[in-house]
């Protein structure tokens, strides 16, 4: 079981985080990861959203979910091993050497309603971070040099190959934190499960298309070890672009 937190970064997930998320309908029918990216699409956005070929980068604004009273703590907190965690610890870089998957991590741009970029992976901002408690959560479209293997091996026996596949996630302290994929979750419509996560999880997500289908794919994994990790292996350079 992973430790207590007692920091203000335990009162967000717990507390503030869900009843936020739920009061914006974050879910992936509604707002969710139809929102939290529209994000997952493998090609473009549904009719009723902007043509990504049209979108312009957005200017990154602060999450409606959270607030200046919610930011982390500025001290370092406790992880589950008992090091210290800097407060902006964030993933950078995720690899999946068994399916030829290596992409920089970012936080996503814009407001909950930006189309995600391509070239890259993000994450979601109110969930967690490697090595502390909670779903650290990923996402990336479809797409060839993104998050397509993910889809076209889901679609193969649910995704049976993909167990126990190694994935690392390289983080901006310069560490990494290996883990071993243990569940496919097809056709998924919500984040109630990943929001409800305590132990320290990677969850990764992508669309499962064609263009406008609403469930998702998530593929979720446990950490096996964490460990120092070269600087310039942990800090590539991102290259995203606006999706076409």
């Amino acid at each position: 079981m992973a430790q207590p937190m007692t920091s203000l970064l335990d009162a967000l997930r717990r507390r503030l985080i869900p009843a936020l998320l739920t009061a914006v309908g974050v879910t992936l029918v509604a707002a969710g990861l139809m929102n939290l990216g529209q994000s997952v699409e493998a090609g473009a956005p549904d009719a009723s959203s902007s043509s990504p070929a049209t979108v312009a980068p957005a200017t990154p604004t602060r999450s409606p979910s959270l607030s200046p009273a919610a930011s982390p703590p500025a001290t370092p907190s406790p992880s589950p091993d008992g090091t210290a965690v800097p407060s902006d610890r964030v993933a950078t870089r995720v690899v999946i050497p068994a399916l030829a998957i290596d992409l920089p991590v970012v936080k996503p741009p814009g407001g909950p309603d930006t189309y995600p970029l391509c070239n890259v992976a993000m994450y979601i901002q109110e969930l967690s971070q490697p090595g502390l408690p909670g779903a650290t959560y990923l996402y990336a479209h479809a797409r060839t040099g993104m998050f397509l293997p993910l889809l076209e091996q889901s679609k193969v026996n649910d995704g049976a190959a993909m167990i126990g596949m190694l994935v690392e996630v390289y983080t901006s302290d310069d560490r990494l934190f290996l883990y071993e994929i243990t569940e496919v979750r097809r056709h998924q419509l919500t984040l109630d499960a990943a929001l409800a996560v305590t132990d320290p999880e990677l969850w990764l997500q992508t669309s499962e298309g064609p263009n406008g289908t609403r469930e998702k794919l998530q593929v979720i994994a446990r950490p096996l070890s964490s460990g120092p990790a070269d600087p310039a292996q942990a800090h590539p350079v991102p290259k995203p672009i606006v999706c076409r």
